[in-house]
């Protein structure tokens, strides 16, 4: 897992506040009261490239992934001092200023050979990349910290190396040792681990239900997650009939019907009016035929919108919306529908229709939008309604279209798309805090993508 974050400003003994790469999270607070961290800068580090192959650049203030021409990165650290279990390890990076980024930060692995010399590695007599691969950072910016867990190579005191290379011709440059603060950095945490939260959850994701088998074993994992389910849309294929509900929905999903708060999506609303969505879902869904309606989790107010009726500035939904986020009282809020306003998908354009829901949730400070349509995972930065980055007031969102219909696939990456997948099925998980959340992507059994972070409400 790959993370970007601001500039720290840490003490000693802090894990500070972070952003995500390819899997793109942002990680907010400190470590526990009963844990430690100390963070540790290399005492070597060096790229090699293959076009100036007796080269050594040990001294350089920047090192570089690239494949044209090709380059590596190396990083060594000597870990000591260090007390108790290692629970976390964190290499950070920081991408130089003077770069505008690259689609691809790098694949990061370990490095058996940890006495090569900073001053005379070059391509020739480089040290293996031989260990296994600890993660990959995503598309990076200039000017920005990165993060990786490495908690699975470093053990305690010793000397750990690290490699990096990249695919992609478009390198990605990072400050080095030689530049001071902005130094790479390897952070460990020792200690405890926090209990499981207690706090509320809400566990749930869209386009769910047909004759294939992916709706049950999405269904096999709220077996064993408690709390609200919520669906983003088009909960049963393809016509959304009370029969397709009874023969789809009802054996998988329709176990835990008790405890859902749906939306309607599209192919719902394929039978006139989303009469088997209505029936079968009753009060759950809110006010018959209307498919909007509000409730409080926790410290958390949610809404579940209709995105296949009218939904312009000044319409009877988005003034009810506005006139419902007024009257909460709760710190933080989230919304879901189905029509994603932000997609990466090469299937379902975003719908700018929407936006005057986003609009209006933005104008009153929410936190996080879930959507559906398009069938995949793919989550993006915090944004404003015209999809610039808002690192402030801007809400976290996720296309959560994986929950049983065959997948879709990927166009024109969009800005601020900061982790996607379109082959696992699983369910977006949302902890709810009193002023923050945790999010993980659940993926079924036997799929191993994950996707997970943690962020203040505004």
């Amino acid at each position: 897992m790959a993370i970007r974050f601001p500039r720290p400003s840490v003490p000693l003994g802090t894990v500070a506040v972070l952003v995500a790469a390819t899997a793109g999270v942002v990680l907010t607070g400190s470590v526990p009261a009963s844990a430690a961290s100390v963070t540790f800068t290399p005492v070597a580090d060096t790229y090699v490239q293959s076009d100036t192959a007796s080269t050594n650049y040990g001294t350089s203030t920047q090192v570089v992934v690239d494949n044209s021409p090709v380059r590596r990165t190396f990083l060594r650290f000597t870990v000591s001092g260090v007390s108790g279990t290692v629970t976390s390890a964190k290499l950070r990076l920081r991408t130089i200023s003077g770069n505008s980024g690259s689609p691809v930060g790098g694949t990061f692995r370990r490095v058996s050979n940890t006495t090569w010399s900073e001053t005379g590695t070059t391509w020739n007599n480089q040290p293996a990349i031989d260990g296994a691969t600890l993660g990959t950072i995503g598309a990076v910016s200039g000017n920005t910290w990165y993060e990786l867990d490495v908690t699975s190579a470093v053990t305690g005191n010793g000397t750990y190396s690290f490699g990096a290379t990249s695919a992609n011709g478009d390198g990605a440059y990072y400050d080095t040792r030689e530049s001071g603060a902005d130094a790479p950095q390897l952070v460990l945490t020792t200690g405890t681990t926090p209990p499981p939260s207690q706090d509320p959850v809400l566990v749930g994701v869209g386009d769910i239900a047909n004759s294939s088998s992916g709706d049950t074993a999405t269904a096999a994992l709220l077996d064993g997650i408690s709390g609200t389910v919520f669906t983003t849309g088009d909960n049963v294929y393809p016509n959304g009939t009370a029969s397709e509900f009874t023969t789809y929905y009802a054996p998988t999903w329709g176990r835990h019907k008790a405890r859902t708060r749906p939306s309607p999506g599209n192919h719902d609303y394929n039978t006139s009016g989303a009469t088997g969505y209505y029936n079968y879902f009753g009060t759950s869904a809110g006010p018959s035929g209307r498919g909007y309606y509000s409730y409080d989790i926790g410290n958390w107010h949610v809404v579940s919108l209709n995105s296949n009726i009218s939904m312009s500035a000044g319409s009877t939904q988005e003034q009810w919306l506005r006139a419902d986020l007024a009257a909460s009282s709760k710190p933080c809020t989230l919304a879901y529908w189905h029509h994603p306003l932000y997609t990466s998908s090469s299937d379902h354009a975003p719908s700018t229709a929407t936006r005057p829901l986003y609009q209006a949730l933005y104008d009153y400070n929410a936190d996080v939008v879930v959507w559906g349509h398009n069938h995949v995972y793919e989550r993006f930065g915090p944004m404003n309604p015209n999809g610039a980055y808002d690192g402030s007031r801007g809400m976290r969102s996720f296309v959560a279209g994986m929950g049983g219909a065959d997948h879709y696939g990927f166009g024109t990456i969009q800005p601020n798309s900061e982790a996607r997948n379109n082959t696992a099925f699983g369910v977006l998980k949302f902890t709810l805090h009193a002023g923050s959340y945790d999010w993980q992507f659940v993926p079924v059994a036997g799929q191993t993508y994950n996707d997970s972070g943690t962020s203040n409400c505004h």
